[in-house]
């Protein structure tokens, strides 16, 4: 199906939920939740809060379709509108935001030392080790975060004061002559 009959058909069952056609909206919501949740977890960022807004957001579809209007656009950007705010506001509310204990997140601060720590627990003999250390040691760090700390490419930008697409150079170039080293 185009992008364009997507269209057509979601302006269709919107008219029929509308006329409070209940299977219409489970129609819609069966064709337009995946999309719609991968908009709202782009902006909250947790997959779980992504459906809460969704689902809210087919709540007020469902009472708020009398007031979509065709002529001004297409059913699909009036839903994805719907999510947006509604991601938005959760964002605003804060209400749903995890707070994280001190100790917790001096923890999580704490994975790049971790990742310092596994590279230097590794055996000076071993093929890993001696590949590791023949990168330029901003490289090797780069390489260590993102793999043994789990740090994102920001993140890993963040910590070493670079921009980012350098460290994701860094990244690219340091895998491939390690995978060069151990071949």
């Amino acid at each position: 199906m185009t992008a364009d009959n997507h269209d057509d058909a979601c302006t269709l069952l919107l008219g029929r939920v509308a006329a409070g056609e209940r299977g219409a909206l489970a129609e819609l919501f069966k064709i337009e939740a995946g999309r719609l949740v991968a908009v709202a977890r782009r902006i909250v960022r947790r997959a779980d809060l992504a459906e809460e807004a969704v689902q809210e957001a087919f709540v007020t579809i469902w009472r708020k379709a009398t007031l979509f209007d065709p002529g001004r656009g297409s059913g699909r950007v009036w839903m994805t509108t719907i999510v947006r705010n509604r991601a938005l506001n959760m964002i605003r509310d804060g209400q749903r935001m995890e707070f994280v204990e001190p100790q917790t997140l001096a923890a999580l601060g704490d994975a790049g030392g971790e990742a310092d720590l596994a590279y230097e627990a590794l055996p000076a003999a071993s093929d890993l080790r001696r590949c590791l250390d023949q990168l330029e040691p901003v490289r090797r760090r780069s390489i260590v975060l993102a793999y043994v700390g789990g740090f994102t490419h920001g993140e890993i930008a963040g910590r070493l004061k670079a921009p980012i697409g350098t460290v994701k150079a860094w990244i690219r170039r340091g895998v491939i002559a390690l995978q060069e080293c151990m071949s």
